[in-house]
C-alpha cells in the first residue's frame, strides 16, 4: 500500500497510528499541502479527485480516500472495529462527532495559529467561533471519558484513533488541556499502547 499524506495532517496521522498498531507495511508519499501538491491536475485525476489527504493507494490499485473511511476499511475483521452491530454504529458515531463538531474547531485553530498569518479577522473568528465550540466537544469527551476508559467498549478502537489525533494536540491550537483531567488520562493510554507513534509537528505550543 501506498499512502498519500502529509505528515504534519492529524488525518493523515490517523491512518499511520492504525498501520503501525497493525504492523501492516505501507510506502509514506509526502505531498506539502501548503504547496497545493494535492491540487495538480495528475493528483486529483490520478488519486483523489477532491485533493486532499490522506489517500491510500491499495495493492490493487484502488484509490480510498477520507481518514474515517480508510480506518474502517483497514480495520475491518481487526481488534479495532467491533463485530457488535450497536457497537460498530457508536464507532460511526464517534467518528461522525469528530468530522463534525470537534475536527472542525480543534483542528482548524491550530492550523490556523500555526499555518496561517493570524489577521485581524481570524482572531475573532478564533475568539468566536473555533475556541467556544471546540471547547464544547471537548466538554462532551470529557464526559464520557469521566465514566469509561475508551470510547466504545473495553478497549481502543479506530473511534479513539479518530479522536486522538487532534485532541492529543490541541494544546497547539491554544486549547487548555489542564481542565479535562479525563481526557489527559486517556490520552496517556493512547500513548502507551504498543507501537505507538508521534505525530510529526513542527508547531510550537
Amino acid at each position: 500500500m501506498i499512502l498519500h499524506d502529509f505528515l504534519e495532517s492529524g488525518n493523515g496521522y490517523k491512518v499511520r497510528l492504525l498501520l503501525h498498531w497493525l504492523q501492516r507495511p505501507f510506502t509514506l508519499v509526502e505531498h506539502d499541502i501548503l504547496k497545493g501538491e494535492t491540487r495538480t491536475p495528475e493528483f486529483l485525476s490520478r488519486k483523489n479527485p477532491n485533493g486532499r489527504i490522506p489517500t491510500l493507494e491499495l495493492e490493487d490499485g484502488h484509490m480510498l480516500w477520507e481518514s474515517n473511511a480508510i480506518l474502517n476499511y483497514l480495520a475491518e475483521g481487526t481488534p479495532y472495529l467491533p463485530t457488535d452491530r450497536l457497537d460498530r454504529a457508536r464507532v460511526l458515531q464517534w467518528q461522525f462527532f469528530e468530522q463534525y463538531s470537534h475536527e472542525p474547531f480543534i483542528a482548524v485553530a491550530r492550523f490556523m495559529r500555526h499555518f496561517q498569518e493570524m489577521t485581524p479577522e481570524r482572531t475573532t473568528l478564533l475568539e468566536t467561533e473555533k475556541m467556544p465550540k471546540g471547547y464544547v466537544a471537548l466538554d462532551v469527551m470529557e464526559r464520557h471519558l469521566s465514566r469509561t476508559d475508551w470510547f466504545v467498549g473495553d478497549g481502543p478502537t479506530i473511534a479513539d484513533i479518530s479522536l486522538f489525533a487532534y485532541t492529543h494536540v490541541a494544546p497547539e491550537g491554544g486549547f487548555d488541556l489542564s481542565r479535562t483531567p479525563a481526557i489527559l488520562a486517556w490520552i496517556a493510554r493512547m500513548e502507551a499502547l504498543p507501537h505507538h507513534v508521534v505525530l510529526t509537528s513542527r508547531a510550537t505550543p
